[in-house]
């Protein structure tokens, strides 16, 4: 027997794009939460010690919280190459924007205090509100876009990738709706933080932002529940499914009359994701006001993985729908890398994954306290 022949095709299919989600996930409740605080950092934190404050809770970690979006990309390059080939070519303009918003991170949490003076400091601290809010933003729309169907389709001849879109047009109502909900799930994430890790005024107006935050994203996540549900259609598959057929996506038949809730009918214990959206926020929300900072930050996460789960559930098994040729659309089972290329990052992913999370769950410990006045001031210089 063929080693990568002990997972079946259709399973290892299943299990990616089920790691896919664990990836995006894991980005969005860890690295998350340093985009909140960038997003917040004007509004929290009023006087330069404050704001050092601010950044130095996130100072110790947002590098390691960047590698879940390195394994992202990878997994998506990987074990997805069509949907890496549309959506990094397609979005490029967005994808463009978002790096150019996370370089100035870094570059603000270096250069921010060599000078003493308070201009340069102030224009610094807004280039870590434009790190922390645009990719925020930039994120949500592209769910929103993806939600809507992407304007792209392959040449039946040699299955090259057509685009037809514009970055302007990424920015139609839906999708907006769709950025707001996420800077409003990591503003909440960044002020759970901040409770939890800062002290004094910083944490005290973080705590009232973070429950306003709270409140918008139980609002918007409704809307956009109704909208999806009424105003945006699905797709679906009209032809038989073949979970081990090759990967070709102009191989089926679909459709742009579906509906994005139809799997909640047919599976009703995906509901649980929805609930787990709302009852998350409204809970962190509870959490905030009550002063419970680990419970807070745990909640947060809970909306979080309700938020993003709703997502993939709704589209299964489309992970990228097209809205110029519904057949084109990329599912779970025609846009996938080969057998042996799944089973083989798989054993790769099993062997690595629990070190990046032991070694992840160490640092946290290791860098676990308060950061307060003295701690900024502290002069071995290990304070952004």
């Amino acid at each position: 027997m063929i080693l990568h022949e002990l997972i079946d095709y259709d399973i290892l299919r299943m299990i990616w794009w089920l790691l896919l989600g664990v990836l995006l996930i894991a980005f969005a409740a860890s690295d998350g939460f340093d985009l909140g605080v960038g997003t917040l950092l004007p509004f929290v934190a009023k006087t330069d010690t404050e704001r050092r404050i601010a950044i130095n809770t996130i100072g110790p970690v947002w590098e390691g919280n960047q590698v879940w979006l390195i394994l992202g990309g990878g997994a998506i390059f990987a074990a997805w190459p069509p949907l890496y080939a549309v959506s990094f070519s397609g979005f490029y303009l967005a994808m463009f924007a978002i790096l150019l918003a996370l370089i100035l991170r870094p570059v603000g949490f270096k250069y921010r205090s060599k000078r003493e003076s308070p201009r340069w400091r102030n224009n610094w601290d807004w280039a870590l509100f434009i790190g922390g809010f645009v990719p925020s933003l930039i994120f949500g729309v592209a769910v929103g876009n993806v939600l809507q169907g992407v304007p792209f389709r392959f040449d039946p001849a040699d299955m090259r990738i057509f685009y037809e879109g514009s970055f302007f047009a990424l920015l139609n109502p839906y999708a907006l709706l769709c950025g707001l909900l996420s800077v409003a799930m990591l503003t909440l994430h960044g002020a759970a933080w901040l409770i939890l890790k800062a002290t004094g005024p910083v944490a005290e107006r973080a705590r009232s932002y973070g429950s306003l935050a709270a409140l918008v994203v139980l609002a918007l996540f409704a809307l956009g529940g109704v909208f999806l549900a009424i105003g945006v259609h699905g797709y679906s598959i009209t032809s038989e499914i073949n979970p081990i057929g090759p990967s070709n996506p102009l191989l089926k038949t679909a459709t742009h009359d579906g509906s994005w809730l139809a799997n909640y009918s047919a599976h009703p214990w995906m509901l649980i994701a929805p609930i787990l959206g709302f009852a998350g926020a409204a809970a962190a929300f509870i959490a905030l006001r009550a002063r419970w900072e680990v419970v807070a930050l745990l909640f947060s996460k809970v909306s979080i993985f309700g938020i993003i789960s709703t997502v993939g559930l709704s589209m299964f098994p489309f992970i990228l729908p097209s809205s110029l040729d519904p057949k084109s659309s990329l599912t779970v089972w025609d846009a996938s890398s080969s057998h042996s290329t799944l089973f083989t990052m798989l054993v790769v992913a099993v062997i690595f994954l629990p070190i990046i999370f032991a070694y992840t769950a160490w640092v946290y410990k290791v860098l676990w306290g308060k950061v307060d006045e003295r701690t900024v001031n502290d002069k071995s210089g290990h304070a952004y």
